[in-house]
């Protein structure tokens, strides 16, 4: 295991930025890394992303020293979708079965997470989204077939999309935590158009599904400051409250996204207007 602490910069040093200076502080790559859990914490709401790719043996899911804890989630909530092959979360002992994409939620005190894959020719990919809890929420394991799914945009726009809430309240109960997955329809590039902000809270993308030659453009920074970073196939960007995020692939492709902060709400956002953007 590994992990990496980041402190962000604010909106003014970001103007000011070089591309490999934005994608350095914002840009995650090297992800899932077989055989191993990676983690990555920054003071963005102290979000901790990580990765665990089982080859054969349990993973075990061990608090960095940065999280200054006797176990991970000590103080902690866990948010996990598994993007590969089947495999389970083990839980203080108790097995969890994950098929592909199904979610997980972990509440804050569980001691114990460890990760496997059934076959280790076809390992889990999992990926998954920590934030500080204040109090302890059930575990509860989140089918793929049973997610709630709402289909937005216009295929004239080139944003038809369903959008997979996983962790949202009341149906799956958290403190601050909120995660689903998105997909593109084949033809749409556009994930999110018109771009939006919501200052209360910061959201965190991760790509995949995307062809080994495709990649999507990125847009982030203010609405009258934007910038781009060319992300591929299993990378994330950090998307603080002050910025923007939305981007169009080369090729359609789905994301997770995950969120957390002051408020949960999912339509709690500022749209930013076309004329307005910059």
């Amino acid at each position: 295991m590994n992990s990496l602490q980041s402190y962000l910069p604010d909106p003014a040093s970001f103007a000011k930025m070089s591309t490999e200076e934005i994608r350095t502080k914002f840009l995650l790559d090297g992800l899932f890394a077989r055989g191993r859990i990676g983690l990555f914490l920054t003071d963005l709401d102290r979000a901790l992303i990580g990765t665990a790719v089982p080859n054969g043996e349990l993973l075990t899911l061990d608090a960095p020293a940065e999280l200054a804890s006797e176990y991970f989630t000590q103080r902690r909530e866990l948010g996990v979708i598994n993007i590969g092959g089947p495999g389970l979360v083990r839980i203080d002992g108790k097995d969890y079965r994950m098929s592909h994409r199904d979610g997980l939620y972990v509440g804050k005190g569980n001691r114990q997470i460890e990760f496997g894959s059934v076959d280790p020719g076809t390992p889990s990919l999992f990926y998954f989204i920590s934030y500080p809890a204040h109090a302890s929420h059930p575990i509860k394991h989140i089918c793929a077939c049973e997610v709630e799914a709402t289909s937005l945009g216009r295929q004239e726009a080139a944003n038809c999309r369903t959008i997979n809430k996983y962790i949202r309240t009341p149906a799956v109960a958290s403190c601050q935590l909120t995660m689903g997955l998105t997909d593109l329809k084949d033809g749409s590039i556009w994930n999110t158009m018109p771009a939006h902000v919501h200052s209360r809270r910061s959201e965190i993308y991760m790509y995949f599904g995307l062809p080994e030659d495709a990649v999507v453009i990125h847009c982030m920074g203010e609405p009258t400051e934007t910038r781009h970073i060319v992300v591929r196939n299993r990378q994330a960007v950090l998307s603080p409250g002050w910025s923007i995020h939305c981007g169009a692939g080369t090729a359609s492709y789905s994301f997770i996204w995950a969120m957390g902060g002051e408020n949960q709400e999912f339509s709690d956002m500022d749209v930013i207007p076309m004329n307005k953007l910059a």
